[in-house]
């Protein structure tokens, strides 16, 4: 018999026996799962202090690039895995990198032809400038019928006696015609052939908007004309086609430059857009560019013809080359021609002379039809309003069309909105307007002692609030307006002032409203991301993002590493512009 020791020992035996037949034999550890093999990238810069514009990841060291965007966005370090036998490596040398800059208001082909066919000088040049610099052109050109040309200052004639400025160009101008625009390119001066080509002679009425300058005696025109913008192209003769393709190489050769990866031509003839296309077809197009279909300027009391701006719309554009964009002109500019619409009186142009408020170009209930149609067609619209009255009555256009349409998403744009009223600032966010802001005049200048002189003091100093919109959420872009108060198209001294609001050049001392400076990180913002949105590309550029096209600039300092009063001496080393060096080795 078994007593219960011997039984319980026999237990444990066989429940061991058993376990020991369950088990298998012991197997090694599996192995990890090998890592998913990464195909090399096209190009990676490494090595960098890139800036992305991404709150998400504000700095990286590297990124991967394939089929012209990021895949890779990062440190250093995890860069190697996407090096390749095929793989262009771009060391960065500790320099700092950041998303191309959008110029979302420039009229780049105005510019081009400038710089290639025009005969220039600079916005301060004295009489003596000018009459040496057309003397010039008339002798270089001797088959020429015109000689066109600029910029003169605002105030020129404020602080030059010329009693009669058609006569004083006559005596410079030999057997030439010559127009000289000023330096908003809204106002032109003539000399006596030029105007006889042109049919204006003493009793030619003041065309639609435009003002012809008479002689107080004679009644004759002094050679000066306000508001030429829209007439003069209707009645100069049109460049070839040939010279617009070359136009367009400059524009986007001297963007490239300057950092520019995306322009938004403010207000593009057909004739100019063909250049762009031209270029474009030819593979030349090296940056992203959204061309404002040109309308009819001056005052109009009839509707658009929306139908046909979409067959425009259509018909001119390219890969490169978008026109789902209007430009509609609603005044013209605070300076010393006085003609911006404001809410309140101009001071008066002459000692005891008459005041003025400026004017409309468009009445408020024909531009509400126009806003209205032209939203529901899906065109962005970009609208000139350049005195508190005119971005109001834009404003209240815009948020007709709300109602009436609902909200189409499009961020309509109000440029050069430098003077807005304490009511009208907090409308932009509410009705998601776009403050097209021009950086490049607003800081102490020429043209800002223009404005300020035209407007008065203290109210003429209260231009462009910068930071009070930003406050208020609304959404900002930032354009040269080149060739027009802007010298070039570089973006640096712009940024600068936007911070200092002082002159980045140190020609003018003071500061134009400091309360209104914004940070460097604001300011390259609206530079960058908030500007690509304005040419409806926030989805793809703008920020160094995954999937976005990797539009990039290397830079020979580090914005945040100097002083803010040396980001206007910032030089482009390298851009890349869909993930192919443009700039640079």
């Amino acid at each position: 018999m078994f007593n219960s020791s011997s039984i319980t020992t026999l237990a444990v035996i066989l429940l061991a026996t058993i376990l020991a037949g369950c088990q298998k034999s012991p197997e090694p550890p599996a192995t990890p799962p090998a890592p998913a093999a990464v195909e090399p990238a096209d190009v990676v810069l490494t090595n960098g202090k890139i800036y992305t514009v991404d709150p998400a990841l504000p700095w990286a060291q590297a990124v991967a690039i394939d089929d012209g965007k990021y895949r890779y966005i990062g440190d250093a370090s995890g860069i190697d895995a996407f090096v390749g036998e095929g793989t262009r490596v771009i060391d960065l040398a500790g320099k700092m990198a950041m998303p191309g800059i959008n110029d979302a208001h420039v009229h780049p082909m105005q510019g081009s032809m400038k710089d290639l066919f025009e005969c220039n000088f600079p916005f301060t040049a004295t009489p003596d400038d000018i009459a040496a610099a057309i003397s010039q052109c008339v002798a270089e050109r001797p088959d020429a019928l015109w000689i066109r040309g600029g910029q003169w200052g605002s105030d020129f004639f404020v602080d030059n006696d010329i009693p009669n400025p058609r006569e004083w160009l006559d005596a410079v101008s030999g057997d030439k015609a010559v127009y000289l625009a000023d330096d908003a390119l809204h106002n032109g001066w003539f000399n006596s052939k030029a105007l006889a080509l042109l049919s204006v002679d003493a009793d030619t009425p003041n065309p639609p908007g435009v003002d012809i300058l008479k002689d107080p005696e004679t009644g004759e025109p002094n050679g000066i004309i306000l508001e030429t913008f829209g007439w003069l192209q209707n009645n100069l003769e049109d460049w070839p086609r040939a010279d617009y393709l070359k136009g367009a190489k400059h524009a986007v050769s001297v963007a490239n430059g300057y950092g520019i990866t995306g322009m938004k031509g403010a207000s593009a003839s057909d004739s100019q857009l063909g250049g762009f296309i031209d270029l474009d077809n030819e593979g030349g197009m090296t940056v992203h560019y959204a061309g404002s279909l040109q309308t009819p300027y001056g005052h109009r009391e009839k509707p658009l013809d929306v139908e046909e701006l979409k067959v425009r719309r259509e018909r001119l554009k390219s890969t490169n080359v978008d026109t789902r964009f209007v430009k509609l002109f609603m005044d013209g500019v605070p300076t010393a021609s006085r003609t911006a619409a404001m809410i309140e009186p101009y001071t008066p142009a002459t000692e005891g002379g008459e005041t003025t408020k400026g004017s409309l170009h468009i009445g408020e209930e024909v531009l509400t039809r126009d806003l209205t149609a032209l939203d529901k067609a899906g065109f962005t619209v970009k609208i000139h309003t350049a005195g508190d009255r005119s971005v109001r009555v834009a404003l209240n256009a815009i948020e007709a069309a709300r109602k009436a349409n609902g909200n189409s998403d499009l961020r309509h744009e109000l440029a050069h909105a430098g003077y807005i009223s304490d009511e009208d600032l907090p409308r932009f966010a509410e009705l998601n307007v776009v403050a097209d802001l021009s950086p490049y005049s607003w800081n102490p200048s020429p043209i800002i002692d223009s404005v300020v002189t035209a407007v008065g003091s203290p109210r003429g100093e209260h231009y462009w609030p910068v930071k009070s919109l930003i406050k208020s959420g609304a959404p900002l872009l930032a354009g040269s307006d080149w060739p027009a108060a802007a010298a070039n198209m570089s973006p640096w001294a712009a940024i600068e002032a936007l911070v200092t609001r002082t002159d980045p050049v140190g020609d003018y001392p003071g500061k134009l409203w400091p309360e209104e400076a914004i940070t460097l990180e604001q300011a390259l913002d609206i530079f960058t991301l908030q500007s690509a949105r304005a040419l409806r590309l926030g989805d793809s550029t703008g920020s160094v993002e995954i999937g976005k096209s990797a539009d990039l600039i290397v830079l020979n300092q580090n914005l945040f590493e100097v002083p803010v009063t040396a980001v206007s001496d910032t030089q482009v080393e390298r851009v890349l512009f869909e993930g192919r060096v443009v700039v640079g080795d």
